[in-house]
Protein backbone atom coordinates (compact mmCIF):
# COMPACT_ATOMS: atom_id res chain seq x y z
CA UNK A 1 0.00 0.00 0.00
CA UNK A 2 1.05 3.45 -1.15
CA UNK A 3 -0.06 7.22 -0.45
CA UNK A 4 -0.69 8.33 -4.30
CA UNK A 5 1.28 11.30 -5.03
CA UNK A 6 1.69 10.34 -9.05
CA UNK A 7 2.41 13.25 -11.54
CA UNK A 8 -1.18 12.30 -13.57
CA UNK A 9 -3.36 12.55 -10.76
CA UNK A 10 -3.10 16.47 -10.40
CA UNK A 11 -5.87 17.87 -8.36
CA UNK A 12 -8.11 15.16 -9.22
CA UNK A 13 -9.19 12.56 -6.26
CA UNK A 14 -7.25 9.38 -6.69
CA UNK A 15 -8.97 7.13 -3.71
CA UNK A 16 -9.04 3.48 -5.10
CA UNK A 17 -6.04 1.15 -3.02
CA UNK A 18 -4.65 4.18 -1.65
CA UNK A 19 -5.11 6.25 1.92
CA UNK A 20 -6.10 9.94 0.60
CA UNK A 21 -6.39 11.60 -2.61
CA UNK A 22 -3.21 12.96 -4.29
CA UNK A 23 -2.78 16.84 -4.81
CA UNK A 24 1.14 17.23 -4.26
CA UNK A 25 2.39 16.12 -7.87
CA UNK A 26 5.65 16.11 -7.96
CA UNK A 27 6.43 17.23 -4.56
CA UNK A 28 5.11 14.22 -2.22
CA UNK A 29 7.75 11.42 -3.51
CA UNK A 30 10.46 14.12 -3.69
CA UNK A 31 9.81 14.65 0.21
CA UNK A 32 9.45 11.32 0.62
CA UNK A 33 12.66 10.26 -1.10
CA UNK A 34 14.42 12.81 0.75
CA UNK A 35 13.44 11.71 4.10
CA UNK A 36 14.67 8.08 3.46
CA UNK A 37 17.79 9.44 1.45
CA UNK A 38 18.35 11.45 4.96
CA UNK A 39 17.47 8.67 7.09
CA UNK A 40 19.40 5.80 5.60
CA UNK A 41 22.51 8.09 5.07
CA UNK A 42 22.54 9.23 8.66
CA UNK A 43 25.08 6.61 9.62
CA UNK A 44 27.39 8.09 12.88
CA UNK A 45 29.67 4.93 12.93
CA UNK A 46 31.20 5.34 9.16
CA UNK A 47 33.41 8.03 10.30
CA UNK A 48 34.61 5.49 12.54
CA UNK A 49 34.61 2.32 11.39
CA UNK A 50 37.94 1.46 10.47
CA UNK A 51 38.41 2.17 14.13
CA UNK A 52 35.61 0.53 15.81
CA UNK A 53 36.60 -2.87 13.43
CA UNK A 54 40.29 -2.82 14.94
CA UNK A 55 39.40 -2.04 18.52
CA UNK A 56 38.81 -4.17 21.75
CA UNK A 57 34.88 -4.48 19.59
CA UNK A 58 35.74 -6.58 17.10
CA UNK A 59 39.78 -7.16 17.76
CA UNK A 60 40.71 -6.99 13.66
CA UNK A 61 43.86 -6.34 12.47
CA UNK A 62 44.64 -3.57 10.48
CA UNK A 63 46.05 -5.41 7.21
CA UNK A 64 43.02 -7.74 7.41
CA UNK A 65 40.72 -4.58 7.35
CA UNK A 66 42.73 -3.24 4.61
CA UNK A 67 43.11 -6.70 2.53
CA UNK A 68 40.02 -8.93 3.79
CA UNK A 69 37.50 -7.01 4.78
CA UNK A 70 37.22 -3.64 2.48
CA UNK A 71 37.76 -5.40 -0.89
CA UNK A 72 34.88 -7.71 -0.54
CA UNK A 73 32.89 -4.31 -0.82
CA UNK A 74 34.35 -3.70 -4.06
CA UNK A 75 34.33 -7.53 -5.64
CA UNK A 76 30.72 -8.14 -4.63
CA UNK A 77 29.41 -5.12 -5.49
CA UNK A 78 31.00 -5.49 -9.35
CA UNK A 79 29.00 -8.72 -9.44
CA UNK A 80 25.95 -7.68 -7.99
CA UNK A 81 25.52 -4.54 -9.40
CA UNK A 82 24.25 -6.05 -13.35
CA UNK A 83 21.83 -8.46 -11.41
CA UNK A 84 20.56 -5.32 -9.27
CA UNK A 85 20.26 -3.22 -12.62
CA UNK A 86 18.08 -5.69 -14.34
CA UNK A 87 16.00 -6.24 -11.43
CA UNK A 88 15.29 -2.17 -10.73
CA UNK A 89 13.44 -1.47 -13.82
CA UNK A 90 11.34 -4.45 -14.15
CA UNK A 91 10.20 -4.35 -10.40
CA UNK A 92 9.58 -0.42 -11.25
CA UNK A 93 12.31 0.94 -8.71
CA UNK A 94 9.84 0.99 -4.86
CA UNK A 95 10.62 -2.88 -4.47
CA UNK A 96 14.49 -2.22 -5.03
CA UNK A 97 14.63 0.95 -2.89
CA UNK A 98 12.71 -1.76 -0.02
CA UNK A 99 15.51 -3.75 -0.56
CA UNK A 100 18.23 -1.74 -0.64
CA UNK A 101 17.22 -0.35 3.18
CA UNK A 102 16.74 -3.99 4.30
CA UNK A 103 20.24 -4.56 3.37
CA UNK A 104 21.54 -1.64 5.47
CA UNK A 105 19.49 -2.97 8.18
CA UNK A 106 21.03 -6.17 7.78
CA UNK A 107 24.65 -5.57 7.33
CA UNK A 108 24.68 -3.26 10.32
CA UNK A 109 23.41 -5.83 12.92
CA UNK A 110 25.76 -8.01 11.24
CA UNK A 111 28.29 -5.47 12.17
CA UNK A 112 26.61 -4.83 15.93
CA UNK A 113 26.42 -8.64 16.72
CA UNK A 114 28.92 -10.70 14.63
CA UNK A 115 32.54 -11.29 15.38
CA UNK A 116 35.85 -12.32 13.17
CA UNK A 117 36.76 -12.02 9.96
CA UNK A 118 34.37 -14.01 8.40
CA UNK A 119 30.68 -12.08 9.57
CA UNK A 120 32.79 -8.89 9.07
CA UNK A 121 33.11 -10.00 5.08
CA UNK A 122 29.67 -11.16 5.17
CA UNK A 123 27.86 -7.79 6.32
CA UNK A 124 30.40 -5.90 3.65
CA UNK A 125 28.71 -8.46 1.22
CA UNK A 126 24.91 -7.12 2.62
CA UNK A 127 26.51 -3.59 2.41
CA UNK A 128 27.49 -4.39 -1.26
CA UNK A 129 23.62 -4.93 -2.08
CA UNK A 130 22.62 -1.69 -1.01
CA UNK A 131 25.12 0.44 -2.88
CA UNK A 132 24.51 -1.80 -5.61
CA UNK A 133 20.32 -0.48 -5.88
CA UNK A 134 21.76 3.26 -5.15
CA UNK A 135 20.60 3.14 -9.60
CA UNK A 136 17.06 2.65 -7.98
CA UNK A 137 17.31 6.15 -6.15
CA UNK A 138 18.36 7.95 -9.15
CA UNK A 139 15.76 6.24 -11.63
CA UNK A 140 13.16 6.12 -9.68
CA UNK A 141 13.30 10.21 -9.33
CA UNK A 142 12.91 9.91 -13.53
CA UNK A 143 10.19 8.31 -13.48
CA UNK A 144 7.84 9.52 -11.34
CA UNK A 145 8.82 13.80 -11.80
CA UNK A 146 8.30 16.06 -15.09
CA UNK A 147 11.24 15.85 -17.38
CA UNK A 148 11.23 20.16 -16.18
CA UNK A 149 11.86 19.18 -12.41
CA UNK A 150 14.85 17.38 -13.40
CA UNK A 151 17.62 19.46 -12.36
CA UNK A 152 15.87 20.67 -9.31
CA UNK A 153 14.75 17.56 -7.63
CA UNK A 154 18.31 15.78 -8.70
CA UNK A 155 19.99 18.79 -6.39
CA UNK A 156 17.01 18.60 -3.56
CA UNK A 157 17.36 14.50 -2.96
CA UNK A 158 20.93 14.23 -3.41
CA UNK A 159 21.49 17.44 -1.17
CA UNK A 160 18.97 15.93 1.75
CA UNK A 161 21.26 12.63 1.16
CA UNK A 162 24.79 14.61 1.74
CA UNK A 163 22.95 16.28 4.70
CA UNK A 164 22.11 12.87 6.33
CA UNK A 165 25.43 11.70 6.03
CA UNK A 166 26.70 15.29 7.13
CA UNK A 167 24.70 15.27 10.70
CA UNK A 168 25.48 11.34 11.13
CA UNK A 169 29.00 12.15 11.04
CA UNK A 170 28.54 15.68 13.02
CA UNK A 171 26.48 13.76 15.66
CA UNK A 172 29.41 10.98 16.04
CA UNK A 173 32.03 13.62 16.65
CA UNK A 174 29.94 15.29 19.28
CA UNK A 175 29.03 12.19 21.36
CA UNK A 176 32.79 10.76 21.09
CA UNK A 177 33.98 14.23 22.15
CA UNK A 178 31.82 14.87 25.00
CA UNK A 179 32.72 10.77 25.72
CA UNK A 180 28.87 10.70 26.06
CA UNK A 181 28.50 7.41 24.01
CA UNK A 182 30.99 4.68 22.96
CA UNK A 183 31.46 3.26 19.10
CA UNK A 184 28.92 0.29 19.93
CA UNK A 185 26.63 2.92 20.96
CA UNK A 186 26.81 4.63 17.17
CA UNK A 187 26.83 1.48 15.56
CA UNK A 188 23.04 1.00 17.74
CA UNK A 189 22.01 4.71 16.35
CA UNK A 190 22.92 3.71 12.87
CA UNK A 191 20.87 0.54 12.91
CA UNK A 192 17.95 2.86 14.06
CA UNK A 193 18.47 5.62 11.48
CA UNK A 194 18.57 2.86 8.76
CA UNK A 195 14.99 0.85 9.90
CA UNK A 196 13.56 4.48 9.71
CA UNK A 197 14.84 4.67 6.34
CA UNK A 198 13.81 1.25 5.65
CA UNK A 199 9.82 2.12 7.04
CA UNK A 200 9.54 5.33 5.38
CA UNK A 201 10.84 3.36 1.76
CA UNK A 202 7.32 1.55 2.21
CA UNK A 203 5.66 4.75 2.09
CA UNK A 204 7.07 5.52 -1.53
CA UNK A 205 4.32 5.69 -4.38
CA UNK A 206 4.67 2.78 -6.62
CA UNK A 207 5.05 3.89 -10.48
CA UNK A 208 2.38 2.45 -12.88
CA UNK A 209 4.95 1.45 -15.72
CA UNK A 210 9.02 1.34 -15.73
CA UNK A 211 10.96 3.77 -18.08
CA UNK A 212 12.74 0.74 -19.47
CA UNK A 213 9.83 -2.38 -19.98
CA UNK A 214 7.18 0.20 -20.65
CA UNK A 215 3.97 -1.38 -21.61
CA UNK A 216 5.03 -4.34 -20.07
CA UNK A 217 2.83 -4.83 -17.33
CA UNK A 218 -0.80 -3.90 -19.24
CA UNK A 219 0.15 -6.34 -21.90
CA UNK A 220 0.67 -9.21 -19.59
CA UNK A 221 -2.57 -8.29 -17.89
CA UNK A 222 -4.09 -8.32 -21.33
CA UNK A 223 -2.84 -11.59 -21.91
CA UNK A 224 -3.75 -12.95 -18.46
CA UNK A 225 -7.17 -12.37 -19.48
CA UNK A 226 -7.40 -13.92 -22.58
CA UNK A 227 -5.84 -17.10 -20.79
CA UNK A 228 -8.29 -16.87 -18.56
CA UNK A 229 -11.48 -17.02 -21.01
CA UNK A 230 -10.04 -19.62 -22.92
CA UNK A 231 -10.26 -23.61 -21.99
CA UNK A 232 -7.05 -24.96 -22.26
CA UNK A 233 -5.33 -27.38 -20.23
CA UNK A 234 -3.26 -26.57 -17.31
CA UNK A 235 -0.33 -28.25 -19.12
CA UNK A 236 -1.30 -25.85 -22.38
CA UNK A 237 -1.23 -23.18 -20.59
CA UNK A 238 1.99 -23.46 -18.62
CA UNK A 239 3.43 -24.08 -21.73
CA UNK A 240 1.86 -21.06 -23.51
CA UNK A 241 3.09 -18.67 -20.36
CA UNK A 242 6.80 -20.11 -20.50
CA UNK A 243 6.89 -18.86 -24.48
CA UNK A 244 5.50 -15.54 -23.68
CA UNK A 245 8.37 -15.57 -20.93
CA UNK A 246 11.32 -16.52 -22.86
CA UNK A 247 9.48 -13.95 -26.18
CA UNK A 248 9.46 -11.37 -23.63
CA UNK A 249 13.58 -12.07 -21.66
CA UNK A 250 14.52 -11.93 -25.48
CA UNK A 251 12.75 -9.01 -26.31
CA UNK A 252 14.03 -7.06 -23.32
CA UNK A 253 17.80 -8.12 -24.61
CA UNK A 254 17.59 -7.09 -27.78
CA UNK A 255 16.05 -3.81 -26.65
CA UNK A 256 19.04 -3.32 -24.11
CA UNK A 257 21.38 -3.39 -27.03
CA UNK A 258 19.15 -0.82 -29.27
CA UNK A 259 18.99 1.06 -26.22
CA UNK A 260 22.82 1.03 -25.63
CA UNK A 261 24.05 1.63 -29.10
CA UNK A 262 21.48 4.77 -29.70
CA UNK A 263 22.62 5.65 -25.83
CA UNK A 264 26.29 6.11 -26.53
CA UNK A 265 26.38 6.98 -30.14
CA UNK A 266 25.66 10.65 -28.58
CA UNK A 267 28.93 12.07 -27.89
CA UNK A 268 27.60 14.58 -25.67
CA UNK A 269 26.17 11.81 -23.21
CA UNK A 270 28.83 9.33 -23.85
CA UNK A 271 31.48 12.01 -22.39
CA UNK A 272 29.05 12.42 -18.99
CA UNK A 273 28.83 8.87 -18.57
CA UNK A 274 32.20 8.55 -18.95
CA UNK A 275 33.30 11.17 -16.06
CA UNK A 276 30.29 9.82 -13.85
CA UNK A 277 32.02 6.12 -14.24
CA UNK A 278 35.50 7.30 -13.37
CA UNK A 279 34.79 10.02 -10.74
CA UNK A 280 32.61 7.36 -8.97
CA UNK A 281 35.74 4.89 -9.35
CA UNK A 282 38.33 7.60 -7.84
CA UNK A 283 35.79 8.82 -4.92
CA UNK A 284 34.93 5.27 -3.27
CA UNK A 285 38.34 4.35 -3.35
CA UNK A 286 39.87 7.74 -1.66
CA UNK A 287 37.05 7.54 0.82
CA UNK A 288 37.06 4.18 1.73
CA UNK A 289 40.57 4.00 2.79
CA UNK A 290 41.49 7.43 4.30
CA UNK A 291 40.53 6.92 7.68
CA UNK A 292 43.64 4.27 6.76
CA UNK A 293 45.78 7.14 6.03
CA UNK A 294 44.76 9.24 8.86
CA UNK A 295 45.92 6.19 11.16
CA UNK A 296 48.76 6.56 9.65
CA UNK A 297 49.70 10.63 9.89
CA UNK A 298 48.30 11.05 13.21
CA UNK A 299 50.52 12.11 15.98
CA UNK A 300 50.42 9.21 18.74
CA UNK A 301 47.09 9.63 21.79
CA UNK A 302 46.05 12.06 18.90
CA UNK A 303 41.90 12.74 19.51
CA UNK A 304 40.30 11.77 15.83
CA UNK A 305 37.89 14.03 14.59
CA UNK A 306 36.84 12.02 11.57
CA UNK A 307 33.26 12.53 11.99
CA UNK A 308 33.55 16.49 12.04
CA UNK A 309 35.75 16.60 8.72
CA UNK A 310 33.35 14.05 7.45
CA UNK A 311 30.73 16.42 8.69
CA UNK A 312 32.37 19.69 7.33
CA UNK A 313 32.86 18.14 4.16
CA UNK A 314 29.68 16.53 3.51
CA UNK A 315 28.09 20.00 4.40
CA UNK A 316 30.09 22.02 1.90
CA UNK A 317 29.26 19.22 -0.47
CA UNK A 318 25.58 19.09 -0.11
CA UNK A 319 25.32 23.28 -0.33
CA UNK A 320 27.48 23.30 -3.56
CA UNK A 321 25.21 20.02 -4.83
CA UNK A 322 21.87 22.42 -4.07
CA UNK A 323 23.74 25.34 -5.22
CA UNK A 324 24.49 24.01 -8.52
CA UNK A 325 20.99 22.91 -9.41
CA UNK A 326 20.10 26.72 -9.48
CA UNK A 327 23.14 27.40 -11.84
CA UNK A 328 22.09 28.79 -15.17
CA UNK A 329 25.23 27.88 -17.58
CA UNK A 330 25.24 26.72 -20.90
CA UNK A 331 26.44 23.09 -19.91
CA UNK A 332 27.05 21.75 -23.54
CA UNK A 333 29.56 24.03 -24.31
CA UNK A 334 31.41 24.60 -21.02
CA UNK A 335 30.35 21.68 -19.21
CA UNK A 336 33.50 19.00 -20.11
CA UNK A 337 36.11 22.06 -19.47
CA UNK A 338 34.28 22.48 -15.76
CA UNK A 339 35.06 18.67 -15.26
CA UNK A 340 38.44 18.86 -16.46
CA UNK A 341 39.50 21.69 -14.17
CA UNK A 342 37.85 20.78 -11.28
CA UNK A 343 39.14 17.48 -11.72
CA UNK A 344 42.49 19.10 -11.81
CA UNK A 345 42.10 20.10 -8.11
CA UNK A 346 40.71 17.23 -7.18
CA UNK A 347 43.99 15.75 -8.20
CA UNK A 348 46.40 18.60 -6.58
CA UNK A 349 44.68 17.71 -3.10
CA UNK A 350 45.37 14.14 -3.39
CA UNK A 351 48.90 14.76 -4.69
CA UNK A 352 48.90 16.93 -1.23
CA UNK A 353 47.55 14.17 1.13
CA UNK A 354 50.16 11.49 -0.36
CA UNK A 355 53.09 14.14 0.61
CA UNK A 356 52.69 15.62 3.92
CA UNK A 357 52.23 13.94 7.54
CA UNK A 358 49.58 16.70 8.79
CA UNK A 359 46.88 15.28 9.59
CA UNK A 360 45.14 18.98 10.00
CA UNK A 361 46.01 19.47 6.08
CA UNK A 362 45.13 15.77 4.97
CA UNK A 363 41.64 16.61 6.59
CA UNK A 364 41.37 19.65 5.28
CA UNK A 365 42.47 18.42 1.55
CA UNK A 366 39.55 15.50 1.85
CA UNK A 367 37.01 17.99 2.32
CA UNK A 368 37.78 20.22 -0.16
CA UNK A 369 38.15 16.76 -2.31
CA UNK A 370 34.56 16.22 -1.69
CA UNK A 371 33.32 19.80 -1.69
CA UNK A 372 34.55 19.19 -5.16
CA UNK A 373 33.44 16.41 -6.23
CA UNK A 374 29.78 16.26 -5.16
CA UNK A 375 28.38 19.15 -7.35
CA UNK A 376 30.25 17.63 -10.26
CA UNK A 377 28.74 14.25 -10.49
CA UNK A 378 25.84 16.08 -9.82
CA UNK A 379 25.98 17.94 -12.97
CA UNK A 380 26.89 15.06 -14.86
CA UNK A 381 23.21 13.38 -13.13
CA UNK A 382 21.08 16.08 -14.27
CA UNK A 383 22.82 16.46 -18.01
CA UNK A 384 22.68 12.75 -18.98
CA UNK A 385 18.77 12.61 -17.54
CA UNK A 386 18.15 16.10 -20.21
CA UNK A 387 19.91 14.08 -23.05
CA UNK A 388 18.39 11.01 -22.44
CA UNK A 389 14.36 9.08 -23.70
CA UNK A 390 13.07 8.46 -20.21
CA UNK A 391 13.19 4.74 -21.53
CA UNK A 392 16.62 4.72 -20.73
CA UNK A 393 17.37 6.25 -17.62
CA UNK A 394 17.53 3.06 -15.13
CA UNK A 395 20.10 1.35 -17.96
CA UNK A 396 22.54 4.57 -18.56
CA UNK A 397 22.52 5.14 -14.93
CA UNK A 398 23.73 1.21 -13.99
CA UNK A 399 25.84 0.47 -16.76
CA UNK A 400 27.64 4.06 -15.30
CA UNK A 401 27.56 2.21 -12.05
CA UNK A 402 28.96 -1.01 -13.56
CA UNK A 403 31.69 0.14 -15.45
CA UNK A 404 32.74 2.22 -12.37
CA UNK A 405 32.82 -0.22 -10.08
CA UNK A 406 34.90 -2.34 -12.59
CA UNK A 407 37.56 0.18 -12.98
CA UNK A 408 37.55 -0.01 -8.78
CA UNK A 409 37.65 -3.62 -8.72
CA UNK A 410 40.65 -3.40 -11.26
CA UNK A 411 42.13 -0.44 -9.20
CA UNK A 412 42.02 -2.25 -5.96
CA UNK A 413 43.33 -5.92 -7.59
CA UNK A 414 46.44 -4.02 -8.63
CA UNK A 415 46.80 -1.34 -5.68
CA UNK A 416 45.72 -3.48 -3.06
CA UNK A 417 45.81 -7.21 -3.72
CA UNK A 418 48.88 -7.84 -5.74
CA UNK A 419 51.10 -9.42 -3.26
CA UNK A 420 54.50 -8.10 -5.50
CA UNK A 421 53.56 -4.26 -4.80
CA UNK A 422 52.34 -4.30 -1.33
CA UNK A 423 51.98 -0.41 -1.07
CA UNK A 424 51.56 1.50 1.59
CA UNK A 425 48.58 3.58 2.14
CA UNK A 426 50.69 6.99 1.27
CA UNK A 427 51.77 5.09 -1.70
CA UNK A 428 48.11 3.76 -2.99
CA UNK A 429 47.08 7.84 -2.71
CA UNK A 430 49.48 8.76 -5.18
CA UNK A 431 48.32 6.37 -7.28
CA UNK A 432 44.84 7.45 -6.86
CA UNK A 433 46.43 11.09 -7.63
CA UNK A 434 47.67 10.27 -10.88
CA UNK A 435 44.33 8.55 -11.90
CA UNK A 436 42.35 11.86 -11.15
CA UNK A 437 45.23 13.67 -12.94
CA UNK A 438 44.84 11.61 -15.92
CA UNK A 439 41.01 12.08 -15.86
CA UNK A 440 41.95 16.07 -16.06
CA UNK A 441 43.79 16.03 -18.72
CA UNK A 442 41.65 14.33 -20.73
CA UNK A 443 38.59 16.34 -20.35
CA UNK A 444 40.29 19.62 -20.17
CA UNK A 445 41.88 18.60 -23.39
CA UNK A 446 38.28 17.69 -24.36
CA UNK A 447 36.79 20.47 -23.00
CA UNK A 448 39.02 23.54 -25.14
CA UNK A 449 38.32 21.25 -28.03
CA UNK A 450 34.72 21.60 -27.69
CA UNK A 451 34.52 25.29 -26.95
CA UNK A 452 36.45 26.16 -29.48
CA UNK A 453 33.93 23.95 -32.06
CA UNK A 454 31.05 25.73 -30.45
CA UNK A 455 32.58 29.19 -31.21
CA UNK A 456 33.52 28.45 -34.81
CA UNK A 457 30.20 26.96 -35.65
CA UNK A 458 28.79 29.63 -33.96
CA UNK A 459 30.61 32.23 -35.83
CA UNK A 460 29.93 30.13 -39.14
CA UNK A 461 26.51 30.74 -38.54
CA UNK A 462 26.43 34.29 -38.13
CA UNK A 463 28.56 35.00 -41.36
CA UNK A 464 25.75 32.94 -43.01
CA UNK A 465 22.59 34.59 -41.60
CA UNK A 466 24.92 38.57 -43.02
CA UNK A 467 25.55 36.99 -46.29
CA UNK A 468 22.10 35.81 -46.58
CA UNK A 469 20.55 39.56 -45.49
CA UNK A 470 18.87 41.07 -49.12
CA UNK A 471 21.40 44.05 -50.42
CA UNK A 472 19.11 46.90 -49.17
CA UNK A 473 19.51 46.03 -45.93
CA UNK A 474 23.09 46.22 -45.77
CA UNK A 475 24.76 49.07 -44.84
Amino acid sequence: MALCWSVKCGSRPCWTGYYWPCHAGWVGPTVLLCIYGFCSMMRPIEPFMTEFLTGTYKNLTTEQVTRQVYPVWTYSGLVLIVPVLLATDFLRYKPVIILQGLSYVTAFLLILVGSGVHTVQLALFTYSIATAADVAIVAYIYSVVPPSYYQRVTSYVKGAILLGNAVGALLAQLLLSWDAVSLYCLACLTLISVSVALITSCFLPMPKTSLFLKGTYSAQQANTGQDNNEPVSQDSRIWVKSAKAAKQVRRVFRQLALDCRETYSSLAVLVFCIWSAMGRCGFYQVVGYVQLLWVHVQPSNFTAYNGAVDAVSTLTGAAATVAVGHVSLEWSVWGELVLGAFTFLIAGLLFLMDLTDNIWISYACITLFKTVYMPLATICTFQIAKALNRSCFALVFGMNSFVGTVLQSVLTAIVINTKSLQLTITSQFLVYASYFGAMSLLFTVRGVFTVFNMKQHAGSNQAERETSLPEGSHL
